[in-house]
C-alpha cells in the first residue's frame, strides 16, 4: 500500500481535477473533497463567511460518512463547535 500528501488546497483541487474522471470507488468523498479544496483555495481560512464555513461542514459530513465505520466519527454538532458555527 502507498501513501500520497498533497500539502495546500489549490495542489490538493488541481490533482483531484484530473483524476475525477478515473476514481471508480470513493467517488462521493473526491467530489466532496474538490469542492472544499476549490472553496478554501480561493478564501483565506480565517476569512471565510458562516455560509462559506457550514458548506465545509457539509462536505467533512459527506466524506465522513463515506468511510467505513469508525469510532471517532464526529457528530454535526461537535464539527459546528470546532467551526465556531454555534448558534
Amino acid at each position: 500500500m502507498t501513501e500520497l500528501r498533497i500539502n495546500g488546497f489549490k495542489q490538493t483541487r488541481d490533482i483531484l481535477k484530473m483524476l475525477l474522471p478515473f476514481i471508480r470507488f470513493k467517488k462521493l468523498q473526491a467530489r466532496a473533497l474538490y469542492s472544499a479544496a476549490e472553496l478554501l483555495s480561493s478564501t483565506e481560512l480565517q476569512h471565510l463567511t458562516k455560509g462559506q464555513s457550514t458548506r465545509i461542514l457539509d462536505y467533512l459530513l459527506v466524506i465522513q460518512c463515506e468511510n467505513y465505520v469508525t469510532k471517532r466519527k464526529k457528530t454535526k454538532g461537535e464539527l459546528r463547535k470546532m467551526l465556531d458555527l454555534t448558534p
